[in-house]
């Protein structure tokens, strides 16, 4: 290669350079102008003891356990295996319990009505649902209160016979997802993290060829399912990804992919009745609390969250989602534009803050 070829090369590294450092500026200051003038929510006082049980998923945990904290007048953190024994010694005026499922012991139900049986009323937040619809009826008869993240289902707990139900929509904790710089390994085009769901697989199979020539991080268990495997193998970072290192990634990434999962029975959900979806992910709110872009598949509850096109872009097929991909990795300045409002509503109107204080209203 040639002075003239080396030379060339180098002011076109130095022009990239500082576009990108122009770009990461420019978002991170917007963000930290937004963060000033929207603080995280004052809390308001409630009267309420809680015992909050948590379901052993860190991002959602601790940002529930923060919220209480402020909020509430006093709080107990209990593991599923000691609820009874430990509300027997706090007396809270409600137990609140996290999910109910994956790593709850054999006896849960039991400690609940036992705790119950005290005198001690009962929550339980699912937020798993629809895909775990086979089990959550019957556990949620144990409980005073039932609550779910997806609104289609508060009629499934009403036809079990639950007396209370609600809808409360999930949230971030601004804490942990927020805008930061990241070191270059971290940087992305197009960022993607979460378990190869079948319709995840299907969308990067569609996606393979459109592809090859971005700077692509694909992270999560099971994407060996894909057709195109091999084709997309050198972007797959196999295995769980610690909750740091997954804010890390969002704010390397140009863009990030959120795709919920679908709800059909088989082999990835306990959903029988192929009970539907309207409600959005814990994800959605996550990456937009880091000030990306976030392109996300449609529910019908997004809108309603989100300005569509102005603080969060949707997508409804593969071929919409590559123009969309093709648009804002083309249109920086937009692109950042959307991801900073998008910022902008979450700490608005999404944090676990402004969710426990809707909580302990309906508890109060």
């Amino acid at each position: 290669m040639g002075y003239s070829s080396r030379e060339k090369l180098r002011q076109e590294a130095r022009r990239d350079g500082y576009g990108m450092g122009w770009s990461e500026g420019w978002r991170l200051g917007a963000c930290q102008g937004i963060a000033e003038r929207t603080p995280e929510p004052s809390a308001i006082p409630s009267r309420l003891r809680i015992m909050y049980v948590p379901q052993g998923f860190e991002a959602i945990d601790e940002g529930m356990v923060s919220a209480l904290t402020q909020c509430a007048s006093g709080l107990t953190v209990a593991q599923a295996d000691r609820m009874r024994e430990l509300a027997a010694e706090t007396r809270p005026d409600w137990v609140l319990v996290m999910n109910g499922l994956h790593v709850f012991p054999g006896n849960h139900l039991e400690q609940i009505d036992a705790i119950r049986a005290m005198g001690i009323r009962t929550a339980i937040w699912f937020v798993d649902d629809p895909y775990v619809t086979d089990e959550t009826p019957e556990i949620a008869k144990h409980y005073d209160m039932v609550i779910t993240h997806e609104r289609s289902c508060v009629p499934l707990y009403i036809a079990a016979g639950c007396a209370q139900v609600r809808h409360l929509p999930l949230a971030v904790n601004p804490r942990i997802f927020q805008p930061k710089y990241v070191p270059p390994e971290y940087r992305s085009d197009i960022c993607f993290i979460g378990v190869a769901f079948e319709n995840r697989v299907n969308l990067f199979d569609e996606m393979a060829d459109f592809l090859q020539d971005k700077k692509v991080f694909l992270s999560g268990k099971l994407w060996e399912r894909m057709k195109r495997y091999s084709d997309l193998s050198r972007f797959v970072h196999d295995g769980w990804i610690p909750v740091a290192e997954t804010v890390n990634y969002y704010n390397g990434a140009r863009l990030v992919i959120n795709l919920h999962r679908t709800t059909e029975a088989g082999k990835d959900n306990r959903n029988a009745m192929n009970w539907g979806a309207e409600s959005i992910n814990p994800r959605t709110y996550e990456i937009a609390s880091c000030g990306v872009l976030q392109l996300t598949d449609e529910r019908k509850e997004l809108s309603e969250q989100y300005e569509l096109g102005r603080e969060i872009v949707a997508f409804r097929s593969a071929d919409e989602l590559m123009a969309q991909i093709d648009y804002y990795l083309n249109h920086e300045e937009e692109r950042r534009q959307i991801a900073a409002r998008g910022f902008k509503r979450t700490r608005l109107q999404h944090t676990f803050v402004h969710r426990i204080q809707t909580l302990l209203g309906w508890l109060e």
